[in-house]
């Protein structure tokens, strides 16, 4: 199940990379169309199917919409911005989960930017792994899978009601809380990777950091102990080290060192400053 928001023809892109899956008899795709008043469509896609969940704008909404369209034991959640092999599913369950796995965490690979042609953004969130699953894996206690790869049992997403669906982020790291609270597990499965196409542009990148340092404040006021901000003044100091490494860095000609010297600083301060923000759709498009 996957939410989308763009253009038809991006639309029309992801159609298409998903009906490259290969998929088992009771097997479906549904594409949750998240636009204003977006509304359920025909697709020349055999078990492909676009929905319109236009009603509130969240992705968390769409994936909600997007599962109560089916009925298989597994939903198996990507995101838009992800390429997935043909044979994801056969990856996931190649090994049986456990009795009380609620949770499958695949793999996400950030796309290979080379340093010829990459833009900076796409470069440094390359390097950084950015969206690697192993992130939000290290914390035992806080552990999560990011649901632009991820599997959850329909027993478990239920027994916990589903997606928050009222926030733009944090929504996955919730669900994966309320799904271990309730008694189930997480397991992981590197082998089930996606390829994640990076922001193109350094200014979109640390958008997307704020919104979601806005969702890791939300967390940790639902989730006393999660995703603790760090202290400003210590924060400070480190971005202007970062800075000069950078600095240094560039005269010297290491163009990757310099990107991570000193885009670092401006990436994190986006993600603290982002905690200041409402986790909240705006209001013209929150209805």
């Amino acid at each position: 199940m996957l939410p989308f928001r763009g253009s038809d023809e991006q639309l029309r892109g992801v159609v298409e990379r998903l009906s490259a899956l290969e998929l088992l008899p009771g097997d479906s795709v549904t594409i949750a169309d998240n636009r204003p008043g977006a509304a359920d469509r025909p697709v020349d896609r055999a078990r492909v199917r676009v929905i319109g969940a236009g009603e509130r704008q969240t992705s968390y909404h769409a994936r909600n919409r997007g599962v109560a369209e089916g009925s298989a034991p597994w939903l198996v959640f990507l995101d838009a911005d992800v390429v997935p092999p043909p044979d994801l599913l056969d990856r996931y369950f190649a090994r049986a989960p456990a009795e009380r796995t609620g949770v499958l965490a695949g793999a996400v690979v950030d796309e290979q930017a080379t340093a010829s042609a990459a833009t900076a953004a796409a470069r440094y969130a390359w390097l950084k792994s950015s969206m690697s699953q192993e992130i939000t894996l290290a914390d035992d206690d806080w552990a999560f899978a990011q649901t632009a790869n991820a599997a959850v049992r329909r027993a478990a997403f239920d027994q916990v009601g589903g997606f928050e669906e009222r926030v733009r982020s944090g929504g996955d790291a919730d669900l994966c809380f309320r799904v271990r609270a309730a008694g189930w597990e997480l397991e992981r499965r590197e082998e089930a990777a996606v390829v994640h196409r990076n922001r193109q542009t350094v200014p979109r990148m640390l958008a997307q950091r704020a919104r979601h340092g806005a969702g890791a404040a939300w967390l940790a006021q639902r989730w006393p102990g999660a995703l603790p901000r760090r202290r400003w003044p210590g924060l400070a100091w480190w971005s202007v080290r970062r800075a000069a490494s950078g600095m240094f860095a560039l005269v010297r000609g290491d163009r990757d060192a310099a990107l991570l010297g000193l885009l670092d600083g401006p990436a994190v301060w986006a993600f603290e400053l982002g905690r200041l923000i409402p986790n909240r759709p705006p209001p013209r498009l929150g209805r």
